[in-house]
């Protein structure tokens, strides 16, 4: 299953993302290289990220997220969208 995890981040204190920062892509580095995240972007005109997540259900990706520093620290939110082929083309193949 795919999900699209578009996140929103929380503006903190300098302390708390001198702290956090060092760790968030460490942590954001290891869900790619386990396959969870398949790639990443960053929005353009708001902060956070957005993942495409390979997962086996979206509680997978609820999980996989709660472990990056910044979900932890309550300063970075997400909305979870699962999505798949647009089947609606299918309809411009099949026989007539």
């Amino acid at each position: 299953m795919k999900v699209l995890a578009v996140t929103s981040v929380k503006p903190g204190s300098p302390e708390q993302l001198q702290q956090i920062l060092p760790k968030e892509v460490p942590a954001t580095l290891k869900l790619y290289l386990e396959g969870v995240v398949e790639q990443m972007w960053m929005r353009e005109n708001r902060g956070g990220p957005v993942f495409l997540m390979a997962v086996e259900t979206a509680e997978a990706a609820e999980a996989a997220l709660a472990r990056l520093p910044l979900v932890q620290a309550g300063l970075m939110t997400y909305e979870l969208y699962p999505v798949g082929p647009l089947s609606a083309l299918g309809l411009l193949i099949q026989d007539k």
